[in-house]
């Protein structure tokens, strides 16, 4: 059907922003010689059902971006709100309880703690909000085996293979709930296989309502994303929209 530019302005204002991130920089004071300025002038809003998928090449930004997104950070200059809070105004402990609540994350090198089991790392992003541990394992379960790993709840990290340890992964972003699921080169270390399963299955959390942001230097899976962020020199150089 279609919509005017005053229909879509209007239909935009109306989105419920979960991240906005305006005017930031983000420099690493280097002891005496100049400060090093990874992000600048960095403004970007992620809206609740967004797929975005933010992409450049090595040494662009993006592992900064990661942080700054993923709210595991604050900026030199500039402000982001994570819900409509602005970050800046929030004690770590708030912070965190928030974060934790809020975005689930996977990253490339899975970041399962090896003393703990497959069901106990599941479990963990719960209790440390105090969910009460009958629930935490039950959910814990229930998401594991919606994974495929019915029967690997009891393996540690060092038992499991590549690919059980990302879906594993995935379990423990889903295990609060979060309305956002932020995932930094989650394909990187598993074979094609298995990480065409992982970006299937973001898709398939993406349907059901999810928020996704997708951090990745592999432009094959751009099709996946329906705001493609291209950064460049730690600034956004463009956005491409994807259509069905």
């Amino acid at each position: 059907m279609y919509r005017s530019k005053s229909d879509i302005s209007k239909y935009e204002k109306m989105k419920e922003k979960l991240i906005s991130i305006n005017e930031v920089w983000k420099k690493y004071d280097m002891g005496k010689t100049e400060p090093l300025v990874v992000l600048k002038e960095i403004n970007l809003t992620i809206n609740k059902g967004d797929f975005v998928v933010i992409t450049g090449p090595s040494g662009s930004g993006k592992s900064t971006m990661v942080n700054l997104v993923g709210v595991l950070d604050k900026p030199s200059w500039g402000t982001i709100f994570l819900k409509d809070t602005n970050i800046e105004s929030m004690g770590e402990s708030s912070l965190s309880s928030l974060r934790g609540k809020t975005i689930g994350f996977i990253f490339q090198q899975f970041n399962l703690l090896p003393t703990l089991t497959a069901l106990q790392n599941v479990m963990l992003p719960m209790e440390i909000i105090d969910i009460p541990e009958s629930y935490a394992k039950e959910r814990a379960q229930n998401l594991l085996e919606a994974l495929n790993l019915g029967d690997r709840l009891d393996h540690k990290p060092n038992e499991l293979s590549g690919g059980q340890q990302q879906r594993v992964a995935i379990a423990r972003a889903l295990a609060n709930n979060p309305e956002i699921i932020l995932a930094d080169e989650p394909t990187g270390n598993l074979d094609s296989a298995t990480g065409k399963f992982v970006m299937d299955y973001l898709g398939k959390l993406h349907r059901e309502g999810k928020t996704i942001i997708l951090i990745t230097h592999d432009l094959s899976l751009i099709k996946y994303g329906k705001r493609i962020i291209h950064i460049k020199d730690g600034k956004i150089e463009k956005e491409v929209n994807n259509r069905d």
